[in-house]
């Protein structure tokens, strides 16, 4: 189903992605030295709680006394209520770091999508892309702020309990503490199987959720090409893929976890063993042995706790190693230092400093391909006119849309250079030529809210009226307002709530709002109805005027008044001229648009026929 490649990940342990991943700690830096002073505190107590135990047995229960009990109980309590208090500031210092680390992750991914180029979206399937923005960001997130403060408790009570264990008797602390290099070992071992094992589930959550995107979005496709059980089965296959690799993954960990507890059972057994002999030769009081098997138990509890951070870790890695994979995606169409800093970019644009549009555009000797070596333009030169209207035409393949991205800055020439008003547009910010683009595509793209805020989209505090010249200006406003809630009406999911014809009209007058000074228009016509399609043109005929405008069109009628036609064969204009001109030529033009011409013809008597039939019937019926 996707033929998209994933990049492949080998390194056990990456120390610059984590370095990368920390980055996102900095601005809460205070809150997580909060976070450690917590999980050093939750540490020191929890180590404490032996050596209260050992006071209390050689203190209170071996010799039968109660004096200082009282004294006793109450620090022994005041030490609980601090250790409640303090995991409850930690939890919630927790949690507050994970949503924020996870906000910031997904900010920073957001961001970054802005800026790329078109040809990224053009490889990249939105699932991919959706996989790390959702789960990968999350389980980042929360490993960061949970797994690692995690490492900070676990290390710091086994350094403590190994240094109390050693005061108190080193030669049974060593003894106790040998299983610990076995430990390290197995955890090396441990650490790649499981890594690759966890790489491999998130690779294939990538693949599940483009399919979910493509089942959902494609639904009304699949149902036409009967396609439900083919989907189904491919949708059985990722699932499968992820099953046996969560499998893996889950064996690897299932292995991993019992082996450090039967090591942990293993130096327990040796305490009790070498400790029971001690307390009978009387080398060791009973308090002191006590407080030894308390240590070997709670000495290996987080090392079992380490087992399931370690596994987690191997998880975030896998996770981050697919976000920064996006993070660190190159910017192929970028302003340069000295362009960003006197224009701004496209998410702090600095319009104060941007210079008037007129409209003029020249293609001076660009050469063009989307691979290398296959050029789709070759040493292409054009000039436009300010307030020009240029229609596109020709076969599928000859060039016709990269023109009009290359113009946009959707993609840039290979060589050779675009002037926008006599000036290389590398030299004017991405964000000034947007900003002035007015662009309709052949499938309308509509967002979920209403008519009113699609028109003006991504425009605050906009007043009703210019909303409304807008759509007048389109010819929608007469559609929009016999609507129940008018420009209130919800348009769906997509702009399901609304017919082909009516969404384009309105991506039409969201295009003209911003008032642009270069317009496209990409078959808008194409895919809308006859009435529609008069409705556009008459709003063409309106809107472009003084604009610099390109039309390509599949459907010649709707070009027949734009200043300029180009004929495109492969990469090069065959023929130039208006519509009579062209006509007058009686070339590749003139063929295309006689034998549309005729097929429309022969349509419109078709659509005759059958209404004279209709009538017949019904005559029929009535005698």
């Amino acid at each position: 189903m996707h033929s998209f490649k994933e990049k492949e990940y080998n390194k056990r342990f990456d120390p610059k992605l984590w370095k990368k991943m920390l980055s996102f700690c900095k601005p809460y830096r205070k809150s997580l030295f909060a976070l450690g002073f917590f999980m050093l505190l939750l540490a020191s107590i929890d180590a404490a709680f032996p050596l209260f135990s050992k006071y209390a047995i050689d203190h209170f229960v071996v010799p039968a006394e109660t004096k200082g009990l009282m004294e006793f109980a109450i620090i022994y309590l005041a030490i609980i209520i601090i250790q409640a208090l303090n995991i409850y500031f930690f939890i919630k210092l927790a949690g507050k770091i994970e949503m924020n680390l996870t906000y910031d992750i997904r900010k920073a991914g957001f961001h970054h999508l802005q800026e790329l180029s078109l040809s990224y979206y053009n490889k990249t399937p939105v699932g991919w892309l959706m996989a790390r923005m959702t789960s990968d960001s999350q389980r980042l997130g929360g490993f960061i702020s949970w797994g690692l403060v995690d490492l900070i408790w676990g290390f710091t009570l086994m350094l403590l309990i190994a240094i109390l264990m050693l005061v108190m008797n080193w030669k049974l602390a060593l003894l106790a503490l040998l299983v610990v290099p076995i430990l390290i070992l197995m955890s090396v071992y441990f650490q790649k199987k499981i890594l690759k094992a966890y790489r491999r589930v998130r690779k294939t959550n990538s693949k599940i959720t483009g399919a979910f995107n493509e089942g959902i979005s494609g639904a009304k496709t699949t149902k036409t090409l009967v396609r439900e059980s083919r989907n189904l089965e491919e949708f059985q296959q990722e699932t499968g893929e992820m099953y046996r690799a969560s499998v893996k993954a889950a064996i690897f960990s299932a292995f991993y976890l019992p082996a450090v507890l039967s090591l942990g059972s293993l130096g327990t057994g040796i305490v009790l063993w070498l400790g029971g002999k001690s307390v009978q030769m009387q080398a060791i009081s009973y308090g002191t042995f006590v407080a030894f098997i308390s240590y070997t138990v709670q000495f290996f509890e987080p090392l079992r706790e380490l087992a399931r951070i370690f596994a987690e870790l191997q998880n975030a890695q896998a996770s981050g190693e697919r976000i920064f994979s996006m993070l660190d995606e190159k910017l192929e169409i970028t302003d340069s230092g000295i362009i960003r800093k006197k224009f701004g970019d496209i998410l702090s644009p600095k319009k104060e400093n941007w210079p008037q549009i007129k409209g003029e555009i020249e293609f001076r000797n660009v050469t063009f391909s989307y691979e290398k070596g296959k050029n789709v333009l070759t040493h292409f030169s054009l000039q436009i006119k300010a307030g020009e209207t240029v229609a596109i035409v020709g076969e599928t393949g000859s060039g016709k849309s990269t023109l009009v991205n290359l113009a946009c800055r959707f993609f840039e020439p290979d060589s050779g250079s675009i002037l926008i008003d006599d000036v290389d547009y590398r030299q004017r910010s991405l964000s000034w030529l947007h900003s002035n683009l007015g662009y309709v595509l052949q499938t309308p793209h509509l967002f979920s809210g209403n008519i009113r805020e699609n028109i003006a989209y991504g425009k605050n505090n906009i007043e009703q009226s210019k909303i409304e010249q807008a759509a007048k200006m389109v010819n929608a406003h007469e559609f929009i307002s016999r609507l129940k809630k008018g420009y209130e009406t919800e348009v769906g999911e997509g702009g399901a709530n609304l017919s082909t014809g009516q969404k384009q009209l309105i991506s039409f007058a969201r295009a003209i709002f911003t008032d642009p000074r270069i317009f496209v228009l990409d078959e808008a016509t194409s895919s809308v109805d006859t009435e529609t399609e008069k409705l556009i043109q008459d709003a063409i005929q309106k809107v472009l005027k003084t604009r610099t405008s390109f039309i390509i069109a599949h459907r010649l009628s709707t070009i027949r008044a734009a200043d300029r036609i180009f004929v495109m064969r492969n990469g090069k204009i065959e023929e130039t001229g208006d519509h009579h001109e062209l006509i007058k030529l009686k070339g590749y033009y003139y063929r295309l648009y006689t034998n549309q011409f005729m097929e429309e013809e022969e349509g419109k008597i078709l659509q005759a026929e059958i209404q004279d039939d209709k009538k017949s019937k019904k005559k029929g019926v009535a005698l």
